[in-house]
């Protein structure tokens, strides 16, 4: 999920705690246990801290380890240990009870993303993306929005409240789980394609709008959305099989990029320089442009001269490359 989404999850976390009757007596406790639920919704996105090291590195592990099997425990310890430290004399079993469930949630939530997680490390790398809920949702927020205000303003007292707002949002997750497998059967269907194809549907903002990612045998892709009952195919992305293509998996930003995505696509461009190699990841076709990708230039010799990964709107990546410029 966004920052701000996790953000008001960490608060409704800390109101659901007043379910516990120790939390609802203890007014420290309760501070404490919203101090630990709110850093916890945060902690696993720290990795975000990468971007002023380099945007690849940030892209290698963001959402990797941090996110992973053993820092939920960690995060746990030093959240605890560190509100222990501030509010002296409160259960810290609750307070690490607490934060727990908001690290978890964190971890959990992200996995329904198409973006995904580390989170079966150690066990394995794999990005795992159920592809279930768009990034930011509005449903999520807005309902979680409306509690705390309700819950700010004294109108109703947080343990009801934040026990149907979360039993509300558990029948959400499912619906949209039912929701995706049946989009995903559906576009098999309409699609009858005469070939082996695998078929990833991804969310949008729109509850019935869903890009559709087709993937070829040959390792192309058919790109598409489906709108209600219409499936409609806008392009076929497929990578160049010129020689700057191999040689720019060299550079360190495309071996980031292609860590992450398994749904990449490499065009090349002749400049008077040499050439421009332009990976994208097509999952994230947004407005006929892609806004992740991974760009190297490189001379007629394949010597890289300058590169950038990351997400921009392609105006913003060409100032980015001024070595590019013809």
């Amino acid at each position: 999920m966004d920052t701000s989404t996790h953000f008001v999850m960490g608060i409704g976390l800390a109101g659901l705690a007043y379910v516990d009757p120790v939390v609802a007596t203890d007014p420290m406790l309760a501070a404490a246990v919203m101090v630990g639920t709110i850093a916890g919704s945060q902690a696993p996105d720290i990795d975000t801290a990468l971007r002023f090291k380099s945007n690849s590195l940030y892209i290698r592990n963001h959402r990797g380890l941090s996110h992973s099997l053993p820092l939920l425990l960690l995060w746990v310890l030093l959240l605890t240990g560190v509100i222990g430290l501030i509010f002296s004399g409160v259960s810290l079993g609750h307070v690490a009870l607490w934060t727990a469930v908001a690290v978890g949630v964190h971890v959990f939530t992200d996995l329904f993303n198409t973006y995904g997680t580390q989170a079966a490390r150690p066990f394995t790398e794999r990005w795992i993306a159920w592809n279930i809920i768009h990034i930011f949702d509005p449903f999520l927020f807005t309902t979680h929005v409306i509690a705390i205000l309700l819950w700010a303003f004294d109108l109703i007292a947080p343990a009801p409240l934040f026990t149907t707002l979360y039993i509300l949002i558990g029948i959400y997750y499912i619906w949209r789980t039912i929701a995706r497998a049946l989009v995903v059967r559906k576009v098999r269907r309409m699609d009858n394609s005469p070939e082996p194809a695998k078929y990833i549907v991804i969310p949008t903002i729109s509850w019935s709008r869903w890009h559709v990612v087709k993937t070829n045998k040959d390792g192309s892709y058919e790109l598409g959305k489906i709108d209600g009952s219409e499936l409609t195919w806008s392009l076929h992305a497929t990578s160049s099989t010129h020689a700057a293509v191999a040689a720019s998996r060299k550079a360190p930003e495309v071996s980031a990029f292609l860590y992450f995505t398994s749904y990449a696509v490499a065009e090349v461009e002749e400049l008077p320089v040499g050439y421009k190699v332009r990976w994208a990841d097509v999952r994230y076709r947004h407005r006929k442009q892609y806004p992740f990708v991974a760009v190297v230039i490189m001379d007629r010799n394949f010597k890289t001269i300058d590169t950038y990964v990351g997400w921009l709107s392609d105006e913003k990546m060409d100032k980015k490359l001024l070595s590019a410029r013809p």
